[in-house]
């Protein structure tokens, strides 16, 4: 039974998020609050397996109550806010959270694999808990020489927007390819991801738009509920259906980049639930790219980088602090 502890300052969003976990008999609401400061005092007394925290609240913000939550205890918190707060979302993910979706979502007609992949995710994030860090071990990894590379593809899911904000803080600003990115996000969320994210790296991060182009220097995101595709004469924003119930799915952005650059692509999947990007990582492999999986003592999830690595395709098995430094290397012969 995963004991959880809502908090937002809104009694009917309350109502529907119970409604919501409940209707799972894994999930046991034991107490609401309708502040950040009663949602600290709440959590102290019922030690709770899982907090939902909204962002804006009278008397103390949800990025407040985070803060003095995670002084104290260890207990996972999954933000369910608003649109207009989404960049406060992301910035709760740097504070300690571990996940956040939109109010909307919750409120409107939810389909049966979104509900079961949300319920899924929040079970498997309440086995965090407490979680004692792995040591690393040192493994030897192939010798890959520097080339010429065309572009850099990533995925992410599950713990991304933290390993992201890391990655890309050491990038360097003259890094010498477009990088393109899938990170499973929240319905409207996009922007505001851009935007918080554009705040942590010295290349410019900009959500993709049908027909733009790569270009060196920047982080083509893709938008949230399209594929993103590259196609000759540029992106191409699909509106296919869900690939392993993703929209947009890292598999359909690395086959059309291994279609597009051939062995001049680099492959990164990063912490995530699920398998998006294994089949994309043996695209890119088969291409002739190179292909690189964040390690599990690193990946707050280890999901997406294991079935990556399953495949028997992933070059280069990597901590997260180890990725960018990698990526500056392999790229080094590339035009600048």
């Amino acid at each position: 039974m995963i004991r959880t502890l809502i908090v937002d300052d809104s009694a009917l969003v309350r109502s529907i998020i119970r409604d919501f976990l409940e209707s799972d008999d894994f999930f046991e609401v034991i107490g609401e609050a309708e502040n950040g400061s009663d949602g600290v005092s709440q959590a102290q007394l019922l030690n709770p397996d899982l907090i939902t925290m909204d962002i804006e609240m009278p008397v103390m913000n949800g990025l407040q109550a985070i803060t003095e939550i995670k002084k104290i205890m260890s207990t996972p918190i999954v933000v369910i806010s608003t649109h207009d707060t989404a960049k406060m979302a992301y910035d709760a993910v740097v504070k300690g959270a571990l996940e956040f979706y939109a109010k909307d979502i919750f409120t409107s007609r939810m389909s049966e694999d979104q509900r079961e992949q949300i319920l899924g995710t929040l079970k498997h994030i309440t086995g965090i808990k407490g979680r004692i860090p792995v040591r690393r071990e040192t493994v030897e990894q192939p010798v890959i020489a520097a080339r010429s590379i065309g572009g850099v593809v990533i995925a992410a899911s599950t713990g991304g927007p933290k390993a992201l904000n890391q990655l890309f803080a050491g990038l360097p600003k003259d890094f010498p390819v477009p990088v393109m990115l899938v990170q499973h996000n929240s319905s409207g969320f996009d922007r505001g991801f851009v935007q918080w994210l554009d705040g942590y790296t010295p290349l410019e991060v900009c959500l993709v738009e049908e027909g733009t182009r790569p270009a060196r220097g920047k982080i083509h995101v893709a938008p949230t509920d399209r594929h993103l595709l590259l196609g000759r004469a540029g992106f191409i924003l699909d509106d296919g259906e869900p690939i392993h119930n993703q929209k947009p799915a890292a598999d359909a952005l690395f086959k059309s980049a291994a279609a597009r650059y051939g062995e001049s692509v680099i492959s990164v999947v990063l912490t995530g639930m699920g398998s998006d990007g294994a089949d994309g990582t043996r695209y890119i492999k088969q291409a002739g790219g190179i292909t690189i999986a964040q390690d599990e003592s690193s990946s707050m999830v280890y999901g997406m980088p294991r079935a990556a690595a399953e495949t028997g395709c992933v070059d280069l098995t990597l901590p997260l602090d180890a990725i960018a430094e990698r990526l500056v290397f392999l790229t080094k012969g590339s035009a600048e």
